[in-house]
């Protein structure tokens, strides 16, 4: 788990299509920390949370809210750099070839980095909320647009079908993650890596519950928790 001024990256390698024992973490510059099975009071797939914990200040639906598009960047510019430095150690690190990156809760920008000698793209498929900021975003090859919160399930994806999927500044939204997260496994190919990145600053109005009442460490806690109840 990675920090910069205004964002945190988690990794996971999910090495197989079984749960493996460590969340692994890597880091732009230094490591808050990592966390292991021995973390978490439940095991692998013992979903330890109500729908209490996921409620929000807002309960409209969220196609409302994003009805109109935003196109600005919800983190700063340091945070901007340190997150394309991120995915491009991790993605550098990937096999030799094209990489297939999906980008969840996409938006007029996916913050990767260039292609260049050690990264190569194959498809970098968007899902996200508006269509006019997906169709901006110029590092997509195709993009779909979907409500994850009411659509969790990411069915027209086949398994074993991407090596990195993402998530920028959006994890803090997702009011069924566990269902996210398990098709975020499903779709991964064996060896392949999820990256969610998340801010201090976020809509209030629509996080979850939880996520506003923890701290930082809290919030990383939250997500590794993700990873860790979701896996098989």
């Amino acid at each position: 788990f990675a920090f910069s001024p205004s964002v945190v990256t988690s990794s996971s390698r999910w090495m197989n299509k079984r749960a493996s024992s460590k969340v692994i973490t890597f880091a732009v510059a230094n490591s808050i920390c990592s966390f292991d099975e021995t973390d978490f009071a439940g095991g692998v797939g013992n979903w330890p949370y109500t729908d209490e914990d996921f409620s929000r200040i807002d309960k409209s639906d969220d196609t409302r809210f994003y009805d109109s598009p935003r196109f600005v960047t919800h983190i700063d510019d340091n945070a901007i750099s340190a997150l394309t430095d991120y995915y491009e150690l991790e993605m550098s690190n990937k096999k030799k070839g094209e990489i297939d990156v999906l980008d969840l809760c996409s938006s007029w920008v996916s913050h990767l980095p260039e292609q260049n000698d050690s990264i190569t793209y194959g498809k970098v498929v968007g899902v996200g909320m508006n269509e006019e900021e997906l169709a901006k975003n110029k590092q997509l090859t195709e993009y779909y647009v979907q409500d994850l919160n009411k659509e969790p399930t990411l069915s027209r994806f086949e398994d074993d079908s991407f090596d990195v999927v993402c998530n920028v500044v959006s994890v803090d939204y997702l009011t069924n993650p566990l269902e996210v997260f398990q098709e975020m496994h499903r779709v991964l190919r064996p060896g392949g890596i999820a990256l969610m990145s998340f801010s201090n600053r976020c809509f209030a109005t629509k996080a979850i519950a939880m996520w506003l009442q923890a701290d930082d460490i809290g919030r990383l806690t939250i997500v590794a928790s993700y990873f860790h109840y979701s896996a098989k």
